[in-house]
C-alpha cells in the first residue's frame, strides 16, 4: 500500500511540477504589474473614463468604455461603487454597462496570466471580453433607455489601502496583499490540473471539450465554468492542461466568459445592483454570449 501511494505521488508531483513550471511565471509578471497598475494607473484609468462624460460619443462611447473597464484594476466590489459615482454625475447607463460587464471578465493582472495560455487563447479572451462589454452596453442602450437598468443606493466608494508615503512601500504592501489574496487559488489550480492529467485520460477530454463534440462540449464548457471558476490565477492552469487535453478553443473561451461572470462574490453584487428580474436578463447574456463567441472561435479554429 505504501509502494502505490509513493508511486502515486510521484506520478502526481511530475504532472504539478510541469504545470507550476508552465504558468508560475506568469502568475508571478501578473500579480506584480498588477499591483503596479492598482497603485500607480487606478487614478488615471478612473479620470480617462471620466473624461468621456464630457464627450458627445452616443452609442459609440461603449468601445473606450469596455476598453477602460478591462484596464481597470478593480475588482467586482470595487468597480460597483466607482460606477455608482459616474452615475451621480450623469454618466450614460449604457457606457456604465460596458465598463462594468469587461471589468468583470477582465483585468490587466488576468491578461497577464492568459498569457500562460499561448498568443491565441490571449487574442481571443481580450477580444471576447471587449466585444462582451460592447454588447453589454448596447444590450442597455436598446432594450432598457425607459428606464434605469442600475441602482446603486446603499454603495459608497471603497477603502484604500494604498496610502503609504513611500511609492515602493505602497506598492510591496499592495503585492502582499495580492499573493494572499490569489496564491491559495493558483495553488489550487496548479493541483486540480495535476489530478486532471495524471487520473483522466486526454482522449476523454478530447472526446468530451473537442472538435467532435462542438455543441455539447460547448454547453459542458460553459456549465462547468460557474461551479469550478474560483479567481482568475487560478484557472489558468486547468485551462492550460485542458487545451494541451485536447479541449477545443470555442470552449475554452466559453468558460472564460461564464466563468468569472458567474463567478459567487460577483454575482452577488450584480444582483443587489440590478435586482432579480434584470439580474437573470444579466445571466442569459452572459450565458448566450459565452456560448455564441464559443461557436464563433471553433468555426475559425476548427473549419
Amino acid at each position: 500500500m505504501a509502494e502505490v501511494l509513493a508511486r502515486e505521488f510521484i506520478y502526481f508531483w511530475y504532472y504539478f511540477d510541469i504545470q507550476a513550471r508552465q504558468v508560475a511565471g506568469y502568475w508571478i509578471l501578473g500579480m506584480v504589474l498588477g499591483s503596479f497598475i492598482s497603485v500607480f494607473g487606478k487614478e488615471k484609468i478612473q479620470l480617462l473614463f471620466a473624461a468621456l462624460q464630457g464627450k458627445k460619443l452616443g452609442l459609440l462611447g461603449v468601445f473606450p468604455a469596455s476598453l477602460i473597464g478591462i484596464a481597470s484594476p478593480l475588482c467586482m466590489y470595487g468597480v460597483i461603487p466607482v460606477a455608482a459615482s459616474f452615475a451621480e454625475k450623469g454618466m450614460e447607463e449604457d457606457w456604465l454597462a460596458a465598463f462594468m460587464m469587461s471589468s468583470i471578465l477582465l483585468n490587466p493582472q488576468l491578461l497577464f496570466y492568459s498569457a500562460a495560455l499561448g498568443p491565441a487563447a490571449l487574442i481571443i479572451r481580450f477580444t471576447a471580453c471587449f466585444i462582451c462589454g460592447c454588447a453589454a452596453g448596447l444590450c442597455v442602450r436598446v432594450f432598457f433607455k425607459k428606464r434605469k437598468f442600475f441602482n446603486f443606493a446603499g454603495f459608497t466608494a471603497p477603502e484604500n489601502h494604498d496610502t503609504d508615503p513611500n511609492p515602493a512601500l505602497r506598492f510591496l504592501k499592495n503585492l502582499g496583499r495580492n499573493i494572499r489574496a490569489t496564491g491559495l487559488y493558483f495553488l489550487t489550480g496548479v493541483i486540480l490540473s495535476a489530478l486532471f492529467q495524471r487520473y483522466v485520460p486526454a482522449d476523454a477530454m478530447a472526446a468530451l471539450f473537442g472538435k467532435g463534440n462542438r455543441g455539447f462540449g460547448l454547453l459542458m464548457a460553459a456549465t462547468i465554468g460557474v461551479p469550478l471558476y474560483m479567481c482568475g490565477g487560478g484557472t489558468i492552469p486547468l485551462l492550460a492542461g485542458w487545451l494541451q487535453s485536447g479541449m477545443s478553443m470555442g470552449s475554452a473561451a466559453a468558460f472564460m466568459i461564464t466563468g468569472p461572470a458567474t463567478k459567487i462574490t460577483n454575482l452577488g453584487a450584480v444582483k443587489i445592483v440590478l435586482g432579480v428580474r434584470d439580474f437573470v436578463f444579466y445571466l442569459a447574456f452572459a450565458i448566450l454570449f459565452s456560448l455564441l463567441s464559443g461557436f464563433l472561435v471553433d468555426y475559425v479554429f476548427l473549419t
